[in-house]
């Protein structure tokens, strides 16, 4: 598991949601998924976990998962590894489905509670890879659609790069985008490996 810093047991305790998830139509109970290690040096900032990883308490236990290992040229073992890799979502915990059964998005409580201190413990980091609009708009400080701040990695790299969400439903996103896996993904798993192999 991660950690063992005093901020990293005060997230895992958290329940501040607890009334917000069981009005959901999930009605689960908070399980904070956290995955961080002061020292690491690329960092993984995405939106929430999902029900799978709620179920796992281990981040990107699913076909996302696998589709963002292969989008970053990392095997589980390198993906996991806490002295090198910090996965941080903008909420912590499953935020639930709605009445229709999609994804809520992440209570902006969480990232106000807690983001900015984890970060302040993440000095060490040398790549953000920011997954999806809510990281991107937490991390880089701009308000534009996904697309546009994908499609303008350039302007960000090497030391961060903004990602779509590895999910199969964007399957067709990256069909109508190609220019992303010819010409962003060989750049970002470069850096990614250069960024593992400095230790």
């Amino acid at each position: 598991m991660a950690g063992s810093s005093d901020l990293i047991e005060q997230i895992r305790a958290c329940r501040l949601c607890a009334d917000r998830f069981a009005a959901t139509a999930t009605h689960h109970v908070p399980r904070p998924v956290v995955w961080y290690r002061p020292g690491a040096r690329i960092l993984i900032a995405g939106q929430a976990p999902g029900a799978r990883v709620h179920e796992s308490g281990r981040p990107f236990t699913d076909p996302s998962g696998d589709r963002l290992r292969g989008w970053l040229g990392m095997d589980a073992e390198s993906f996991y590894d806490l002295s090198r890799v910090a996965v941080v979502p903008m909420g912590f915990c499953f935020p639930g489905y709605n009445d229709r059964k999609a994804d809520l998005p992440p209570p902006a409580l969480c990232a106000r509670t807690w983001h900015g201190r984890v970060m302040a413990e993440l000095a060490d980091v040398e790549l953000k890879i920011l997954v999806g609009g809510h990281a991107q708009r937490w991390h880089m400080g701009i308000k534009s659609p996904v697309t546009a701040t994908v499609a303008g990695w350039r302007d960000h790299a090497p030391r961060v790069f903004p990602l779509p969400h590895p999910s199969w439903r964007n399957t067709a996103w990256l069909k109508k985008n190609p220019w992303f896996e010819a010409e962003l993904l060989p750049v970002l798993r470069a850096r990614v490996k250069e960024v593992l192999n400095e230790r």
